[in-house]
């Protein structure tokens, strides 16, 4: 199969992406080309934050826990059982960009293209997943403890 057709890379991939109602997922976006500069303003994250949790994003899914990072988002979701994880996801992308640009006075592209995702078997500790998740900025050294990072929330606090 020749590269760069339908069939191929990014596309391929998605092609067969099923949504289960109600199902949990742990979803990863990534900033355009993972630029880290956008999120240094504490402005543009608390804005990206106010959006993230506009209530009009979440008409059935219901958002978990999450993590902003300095060049991507995790996010625990569970969807509803009439919208895609994929409509969901690019209604939070388009939220958040458009609030995030405007408070840095920018046009163009925000988030990368895509995301990934993993369905939660039923047999996985969700609390656990979301401690993973919350824990992300200790891992990556920006704080050496989660109360010290402001930018995330769990439905369990």
């Amino acid at each position: 199969m020749k590269m760069g057709t339908d069939t191929s890379g990014y596309r391929a991939l998605r092609r067969y992406r099923f949504s289960s109602p109600n199902q949990i997922y742990l979803i990863t976006f990534t900033t355009e080309k993972r630029q880290t500069e956008f999120f240094r303003s504490d402005q543009a994250a608390r804005n990206f934050c106010s959006a993230l949790n506009d209530q009009r994003l979440w008409q059935e899914a219901k958002l978990m826990c999450w993590v902003l990072m300095p060049d991507h988002v995790h996010l625990l979701i569970q969807i509803g059982d009439r919208e895609s994880i994929s409509q969901l996801i690019n209604r939070i992308k388009t939220n958040t960009a458009r609030k995030v640009n405007l408070t840095l006075d920018r046009t163009g592209r925000f988030w990368g293209k895509g995301f990934h995702d993993r369905a939660v078997r039923s047999e996985e500790n969700i609390v656990d997943i979301a401690r993973y998740i919350v824990m992300n900025p200790i891992r990556a050294g920006l704080v050496n403890s989660v109360g010290m990072y402001p930018y995330w929330n769990a439905i369990w606090l």
